[in-house]
């Protein structure tokens, strides 16, 4: 029953006023972000519930570092500095503002904003959230968390609580949470809250749904995106959008990115419900206006994920410059010393990669220099430090002609690795510790489903070629991407811009061809996933970043730009798609 059948009382639903759509901003995408985007949103225009996202899987092992040091930290240092520049401003307005900036220590932060408006003489009422932290049943791990779901903020904010804490929550359940309060969704309600959660995908990382970081970002001026904000209605359906006069810009193209990022297959699985990816409809709604309907829900999987992080142990590395005439022989001279000097202690994992940024006749000395990264890895911090050092620095005279490096080797710094586990629903103490002080447990899903993916759906149509003319072209003036991390996972969705395109690009862009425009995979298991309402294939590359962001495997640990590196290869394009 919605809070206004309540209102009316039972049995007289015809009698009911409809309830107002939730206006939800983000003010936040990561721990890190822009410092006034939160007065920005208070400002710019009519909204309920602001939202913001300061956790990611390294965000956490950062957290837990300063935990290690300090065991009142744990939590973003920097959402109480936002606050007490808008706290008045937000109480003034009538806005509430639910976060995870809480981290670790979701009880510590909600003290800590008690205390900031009893200095500014504010009345608010601060709930937090608790029981993801699962520490203690890990032994050897830093931090160990589950991802909880949005009842937990349901169960605050319908109790009053104008500011809500969390630490280890999916980033969408910011959102759903807010939605289940607002319209009186119970558990059970899976089209709404699956609705809920693509809305909350959308807007989790902030300007990324506005035009930022965009592979088409020429359509429109990026320079400062405007943060998004969703209109969500009581069916679950919303309308993307954003402040009038912000910058960027929203349209289908920035909405289907950012459905696509760090995403997988069809199903969409969250600890309240799992949404199908496979029903959303985009439509352009108005200037800045995208509507999301159509959203079907099922019953969440029987376990909830944990994300463990831990030492891994010790990196550095030292970046060789090579310029000029014989770069592949340089490079074969400096690895023979440096392997030569590594030998007396040799660490568990030595990484040696040729970067060919180097061009013929360069007019530049940096236009003509390649770079020679050694990496290496060790559980000793002397082996990874000194040793490693020691042996760079030993060859400033004695190696190849122009020796120098980007910078000197430090001492080794410690690394982390990120692992997702499983746990049931009840091996978590999910309760909303309300404003007031009571402690409300919320209780596990009364229906799971295990979580299965779903068969690929027919292809569209193949264009009718006919033998027609290509033209060898980038993939990229077809179709946008975008890609990101998930622990030692990438995913690079993939999707066109028009029916035909789509038809051209759902037949060409196969696992096997995946492999040959990005190497890298070749060795690795790659999963396609076809999304034909967004026109769009997602792909997962298993393993390609090891073991997660903190363990900085590769050149682009998160793989952001694995879509764009895609984008750039050449295929063969039909001329008239062009």
């Amino acid at each position: 029953m919605t809070p206004a059948e309540r209102a009316t009382g039972e049995g007289a639903p015809a009698q009911a006023t409809p309830v107002a759509p939730l206006r939800i901003g983000n003010f936040s995408g990561f721990y890190g972000d822009r410092a006034d985007a939160l007065r920005e949103m208070l400002t710019g225009g009519e909204v309920d519930v602001l939202t913001g996202d300061y956790l990611a899987e390294l965000t956490m092992l950062i957290l837990a570092r300063d935990r290690l040091k300090d065991p009142s930290a744990g939590y973003a240092r920097t959402f109480p500095r936002q606050l007490e520049d808008c706290l008045g401003l937000a109480h003034e307005r009538g806005v509430r503002i639910v976060t995870n900036a809480g981290g670790l220590n979701p009880a510590g932060l909600a003290d800590a904003v008690r205390e900031l408006a009893e200095r500014l003489g504010i009345p608010v009422r601060v709930a937090h959230v608790e029981g993801d932290d699962l520490t203690a049943a890990h032994p050897g791990v830093l931090a160990a968390h589950a991802y909880l779901g949005g009842f937990g903020i349901a169960e605050c904010l319908r109790a009053g609580a104008d500011i809500v804490i969390t630490g280890r929550v999916t980033d969408a359940a910011l959102v759903t949470g807010a939605a289940a309060a607002h319209f009186g969704w119970g558990p059970g309600e899976y089209d709404r809250l699956a609705g809920a959660v693509v809305a909350g995908h959308v807007l989790e990382c902030g300007t990324q749904a506005t035009g930022g970081n965009y592979a088409f970002f020429g359509d429109g001026d990026v320079r400062r995106p405007g943060f998004p904000l969703a209109e969500i209605h009581a069916d679950g359906s919303s309308v993307i959008a954003k402040h009038p006069g912000t910058g960027g810009f929203v349209d289908t193209g920035t909405v289907t990115a950012q459905l696509l990022y760090e995403t997988g297959g069809a199903r969409y699985a969250g600890p309240d419900v799992t949404a199908r990816l496979d029903t959303v409809r985009l439509r352009q709604d108005g200037p800045d206006r995208v509507r999301i309907s159509g959203v079907r829900g099922e019953a969440p999987p029987p376990t909830l994920k944990v994300g463990l992080n831990r030492l891994g142990g010790f990196r550095n590395e030292v970046a060789f410059v090579l310029t000029g005439l014989d770069i592949e022989a340089k490079a074969a001279l400096v690895r023979e010393q440096m392997s030569d000097a590594l030998a007396k202690s040799p660490p568990a994992e030595t990484r040696w990669e040729l970067v060919r940024t180097d061009r013929s006749d360069a007019d530049t000395e940096e236009t003509a220099s390649a770079l020679l990264r050694l990496v290496v890895r060790d559980s000793d911090p002397q082996v990874v430090g000194r040793a490693l050092s020691g042996a760079a620095i030993e060859l400033a005279l004695a190696s190849y002609p122009g020796f120098h490096v980007l910078a000197p080797p430090g001492k080794g710094d410690p690394y982390g690795v990120f692992e997702g586990v499983y746990v049931p629903h009840g091996a978590v103490d999910h309760r909303a510790v309300l404003h007031d002080g009571r402690r409300v447990r919320v209780a596990p899903p009364q229906g799971t489903r295990p979580f299965e993916d779903v068969p690929d759906p027919a292809l569209p149509e193949s264009l009718p070629t006919g033998g027609g003319p290509t033209r060898r072209a980038p993939l990229g003036l077809l179709a946008g991407a975008r890609s990101g991390d998930k622990g030692g996972d990438a995913n690079v969705g993939v999707w066109a811009r028009s029916d035909d395109a789509w038809r051209w690009l759902a037949h060409e862009l196969t696992v096997d061809r995946f492999r040959e425009l990005i190497p890298e995979a070749r060795d690795l298991t790659v999963t396609r996933h076809v999304l034909p309402h967004l026109r769009a294939l997602n792909f997962v590359v298993t393993g390609i970043l090891g073991t997660g962001v903190a363990a900085r495997h590769r050149f682009d640990p998160q793989a952001k730009a694995l879509g764009e590196w895609l984008r750039s290869r050449q295929v063969d394009i039909p001329e008239e798609l062009l």
